[in-house]
């Protein structure tokens, strides 16, 4: 039987790699809502061009999805595209990943749909991060070797509050797209994080197309 459940090791792996010195991130993209919900600017840029003191605020909040608590806060599940709707949502984060996020007008789509999706009465931010990562091979004894065995490639979204003018704090919803099980890309899973439950995160969870179990 398939588990349902993430690997911790999985995640670290990831985890690990997110750091100024370490990281492959490509870009970074993102809008901020006002507190009446109105779309209130954007922005999108070369992750490697960002002052190392940028590098690290934006690291810790990427981060902070894949290290969260693994099969609590952070969960597997089975994209069930069976909606027209679902199956657009997934067709649109693929051709953002494919386009490392350098399409403004798909990245606006999607900024569209998340605010028509999520009700908040404070100000947020949606933080989208690209990265390619070279998957090592792994002998038996779990010695890395410099050998790629596959280039995952992914995006990490991270909704966050607002603090002051743009400063975006600790994620409260997020996902990583598509699912890293068993060290490779899984297309048929998506990782969901809720920093605190479901509750008023749902229609967000549904448009990915998520099963309603854990």
């Amino acid at each position: 039987m398939e588990s349902k459940n993430i690997n911790r090791e999985d995640m670290l792996e990831l985890t690990r790699r997110m750091t100024p010195a370490r990281t492959s991130f490509t870009r970074i993209a993102g809008c901020y809502v006002d507190k009446e919900g109105d779309f209130d600017g954007s922005f999108n840029v070369n992750f490697l061009k960002l002052s190392q003191k940028d590098k690290t605020t934006n690291l810790e909040i990427a981060k902070t999805i894949p290290f969260s608590k693994t099969n609590i806060q952070l969960k597997r599940y089975k994209i069930d595209a069976t909606s027209r709707e679902v199956q657009g949502v997934v067709q649109l984060l693929n051709a953002i990943k494919d386009c490392g996020l350098k399409n403004d007008a798909l990245m606006d789509t999607l900024y569209d749909i998340i605010m028509e999706n999520y009700e908040s009465r404070e100000p947020y931010g949606v933080m989208i991060f690209h990265d390619r990562y070279d998957v090592p091979v792994k002998t038996s004894d779990k010695e890395r070797q410099w050998e790629s065995e596959e280039v995952y490639e992914y995006l990490i979204c991270a909704l966050c509050p607002l603090e002051d003018e743009y400063e975006p704090e600790k994620p409260l919803w997020g996902f990583l797209f598509p699912a890293f099980t068993d060290r490779s890309c899984d297309w048929n899973h998506i990782n969901i994080f809720h920093a605190y439950g479901k509750e008023g995160y749902q229609s967000l969870d549904r448009l990915l197309g998520v099963e309603e179990k854990d």
